[in-house]
């Protein structure tokens, strides 16, 4: 069975131990759960890919803050899942490998290990590092990349499946370019000066 009847999974590994309960590459035709798997872990039995069009559709929050609004993504599922089919297809022609595994090595290397964390000690506030759990590692790496494919295609020629693509390249070849890696890179480097 394929993933949408187009992209094979059957030869697909993750590499990062940590990561490979949470990764879940269940082949199924139709990616849509609609909202049934809500408790506690349930995230790890949603699609990697479902996971991904979720967050594309969610428009432009940077934190508490609105900075880029996509008004056309709300709530529109078969709008992303064509976006996201288009840039896996787009990804097929241009490194000649499976796009799904492109997808997933692009979320381990983008998973940060450890972040920064506040603590209060005698009315004072102290960053603390502390390790991520494996189930938000994958949150941020792909909200990180679905952020920054949004930042790569925001007022620009480019189109957000052609920029979700490229991010997702970038990202797959620790390329400089990759919004992602860097994030990821300033979050273990908070980290490690907080230790």
């Amino acid at each position: 069975m394929k993933i949408f009847d187009i992209f094979d999974i059957d030869n697909i590994k993750v590499e990062d131990v940590g990561l490979k309960r949470y990764i879940n590459l269940r082949p199924r035709l139709s990616l849509k759960s609609q909202g049934r798997n809500s408790g506690r872990f349930e995230k790890s039995k949603v699609n990697i890919i479902e996971r991904l069009i979720n967050l594309l559709q969610v428009p432009g929050h940077r934190g508490k803050k609105h900075k880029i609004i996509t008004a056309r993504a709300t709530g529109k599922f078969t709008r992303k899942t064509k976006v996201v089919i288009e840039a896996l297809k787009i990804i097929e022609q241009k490194t000649k490998e499976n796009p799904v595994q492109v997808l997933v090595t692009a979320v381990e290397k983008a998973s940060p290990r450890d972040e920064v964390t506040s603590i209060e000690y005698g009315g004072a506030r102290y960053p603390q590092a502390v390790d991520c759990s494996p189930t938000r590692r994958v949150n941020l790496a792909l909200r990180t990349i679905v952020h920054g494919a949004y930042d790569k295609s925001f007022r620009k020629k480019k189109s957000i499946a052609q920029a979700l693509a490229e991010e997702l390249i970038a990202t797959y070849n620790n390329s400089g370019e990759s919004v992602s890696l860097t994030k990821k890179n300033e979050m273990e480097k908070q980290a490690d000066s907080a230790r």
